[in-house]
């Protein structure tokens, strides 16, 4: 054996001469290689963050030259209408204000006030706006404590019977037919529920105010129940899933208790959960907008809506920037909490991704089927039939000729319900559209998308659509406002989804070899990768049309989507919601509507979710038993994916892996 081919240690021959130099030459190239290459694409990350992070602080500086009007003159419109506009009278209110002449020059005034926390005074009372900020927003954060109380019990509750069936071997893959519901109920009209029947007809609770902990329960409640129930049907979706890992069968086997292996599968289940649980905290935020005006609650969100509808710009900037930190923290808190979970699994490839097969039979298209029966009778039958002649008596109840009786005004409510469905469900078919489009394309170049889509996350549509009514003016006839709101907030997801699959796409050997074919990256993308990616992503875009229907439906609600006499569905509500006591069918035919939709979004998620999922193993398990049990031959462990390897990767007490040993178990030889 020559010197070269010899195995080194001790006794071996030394290297060949020559050959040490070359391979001490050749591993730091190697390494810088990496290191330039990882660095490069940790800078072109960094820098979309920085870049985003500082648009949206420009579009928030200059807010108030967003609409194309001087801000000195709306100013002196709304003081007096009768003033003329003279250029010593302009030059007055911009002293008068401390307004800038240009709007550069005023976002270096507003930025320097906040680093020197000084968000300037308002335009409206003259009172510096820091103060009334931060009265909001302490408001806010003590409502959405309470409804994270509540969010958080409704989710205990939805998962216990999905841990207890993961426990007996049983597969169960939602969190039940109450979770569903809850989930599909939106916080404004689950608000006026909450006030017509707890504060007006039984009077247990005060229904306006904040003046006490009584104050909060109906808010917090109008705001927990339906975010717990959806982090309950995802949590329930995750367990089952980890139950069908190998370390649960290894567990299993070795007589854990039943306590601790319901533990692990509630650790286990926690990152995937985490980011939703950012988003969930991010829509509380959003929600709280209308919840606070149902319920007269002096927030943040509150304060927000009367600035952009009172064209008080420094008012509404510190809202919203107060709004988009909170949804900053939020997002990070649950990135933070997901890479805590982890631990070392993120490095050593200790996580084994497996999910039981989902059952899916004829009962489980009735729902959806009967609610979407329900909004197509209800647009067809209503756009037979006039929505704006006000030819019946106020208020009429439901009869034959009126099938869901009339408003205030003498209107049709049947015919305001199905046209108000056209509209809405037609425009959010057009923002979904849009929004794949953006999405797939800020999706395929990831890197560069990480930050405005990070930003968007953190943006609910109502504040979008604080913002929007801010640059339209207050009363603004445009029906695309509330469109526009929702699109810039809708793509996010989306791309955050395509970009995902890219990553994914572009790791498969047979693309990662194009490029040295001399295949250029527009085609490696267009051709090679665009074609995997696109059709989950279209297909998650379908999912949202509910969704963004929804939304559309909230801003008109708070009045910032189309003006009256539109027959929107949100818009519809709000004018009913004074007469809710007196004549309930004002508010039930567009809350039935609502439901109606809101039922048929979450099982249509559900039926996705259900569905084969894009080039994902097909796993077949045996039930899984728990408790000591487990190590008899009446216990039955569960299996891991089809023709999948035993991981030799070290075993971590942070998160169950696959390999890692239950409590007081050891596995080593």
């Amino acid at each position: 054996m020559s010197a070269r081919e010899a195995p080194t240690g001790r006794g071996a021959p030394s290297p060949a001469r020559g050959e040490a130099p070359r391979r001490a030459r050749a591993l730091p190239s190697g390494l810088t290689s990496g290191l330039t290459s990882g660095l490069a694409s940790g800078a072109v990350v960094g820098a979309s963050r920085l870049g985003a992070v500082a648009a949206a602080l420009v579009v928030v500086g200059v807010l108030p030259w967003l609409s194309g009007r001087d801000p000195a003159l709306t100013v002196l419109r709304a003081r007096s209408e009768e003033q003329v506009a003279t250029p010593e009278a302009l030059a007055a209110v911009r002293a008068d204000l401390g307004l800038a002449p240009t709007a550069g020059e005023q976002l270096l005034r507003w930025a320097g006030g906040v680093v020197r926390a000084d968000l300037g005074a308002s335009w409206v009372s003259g009172r510096p706006v820091l103060p009334d900020v931060l009265g909001g927003l302490a408001v806010s954060l003590t409502l959405m404590g309470f409804a994270i109380a509540v969010a958080a019990v409704v989710a205990a509750l939805v998962v216990f019977p999905a841990l207890r069936a993961a426990l007996r071997g049983q597969a169960r893959r939602s969190g039940g037919a109450a979770a569903a519901l809850l989930t599909a109920l939106p916080e404004f009209l689950l608000a006026t529920a909450l006030l017509v029947v707890l504060a007006a007809h039984l009077r247990w609770l005060p229904p306006y105010g904040w003046e006490g902990p009584a104050h909060a329960v109906l808010p917090a409640l109008a705001l927990g129940l339906p975010a717990g129930g959806l982090l309950g049907r995802l949590l329930s979706d995750a367990v089952s899933s980890a139950a069908a890992e190998p370390w649960a069968a290894t567990w299993a086997s070795a007589g854990t208790t039943r306590a601790r292996l319901a533990g692990g599968l509630l650790l286990r289940a926690v990152p995937g959960v985490a980011p939703q649980v950012g988003m969930v905290l991010v829509g509380l935020a959003g929600g709280a907008v209308a919840v606070e005006r149902v319920f007269a609650v002096p927030g943040i969100g509150r304060t927000a809506l009367g600035a952009a509808g009172a064209q008080d710009a420094p008012l509404l900037q510190g809202c919203v920037l107060a709004l988009l930190v909170v949804g900053a923290v939020c997002g990070t808190s649950a990135a933070l909490l997901r890479r805590l979970v982890l631990g070392r699994t993120l490095r050593t490839a200790g996580l084994s991704v497996a999910e039981p097969a989902a059952t899916r039979g004829r009962g489980g298209l009735a729902v959806p089927a009967v609610c979407a029966a329900l909004v197509v009778a209800t647009t067809v039958a209503g756009l037979l039939r006039d929505p704006f002649t006000p030819a019946h008596a106020r208020l009429a109840a439901p009869s034959l000729e009126l099938p869901l009786g009339a408003d205030a005004s003498g209107r049709d409510l049947l015919a305001r319900v199905g046209h108000g469905a056209a509209s809405t469900v037609g425009t959010a078919v057009l923002v979904c559209v849009l929004a794949a489009v953006i999405g797939v394309a800020a999706g395929l170049l990831p890197r560069l998308s990480t930050g405005p889509v990070e930003v968007t996350n953190a943006a609910p549509p109502v504040l979008a659509g604080l913002v929007t009514a801010a640059v339209l003016g207050p009363g603004s006839q445009l029906t695309g406002s509330a469109a526009v709101a929702v699109l810039v907030v809708s793509w996010a997801p989306l791309a955050a989804h395509t970009a995902a699959l890219v990553t994914e796409a572009r790791a498969q050997p047979h693309v990662r070899v194009l490029p040295l074919l001399g295949v250029g990256r527009a085609r490696l993308l267009l051709v090679h990768v665009l074609p995997d990616v696109l059709p989950p992503v279209l297909r998650h875009a379908a999912l949202r049309l509910p969704g963004v229907a929804l939304a559309l439906a909230s801003l008109g609600f708070l009045g910032l989507g189309p003006q009256p006499p539109a027959p929107d569905w949100g818009l519809v509500l709000a004018e009913g919601m004074p007469y809710a006591e007196r004549a309930p069918w004002a508010v039930l035919a567009p809350a039935g509507s609502l439901v109606a939709l809101s039922v048929l979004a979450v099982t249509l998620a559900s039926l996705g979710a259900a569905a084969p999922r894009w080039r994902r193993t097909a796993v077949t398990s045996t039930p899984l038993s728990s408790g000591n049990d487990a190590s008899t031959s009446h216990g039955s462990a569960l299996a891991g994916p089809a023709g999948s390897e035993a991981s030799t990767t070290e075993p971590t007490s942070q998160l169950p892996s696959s390999t890692a040993a239950p409590p007081q178990v050891d596995t080593r030889p």
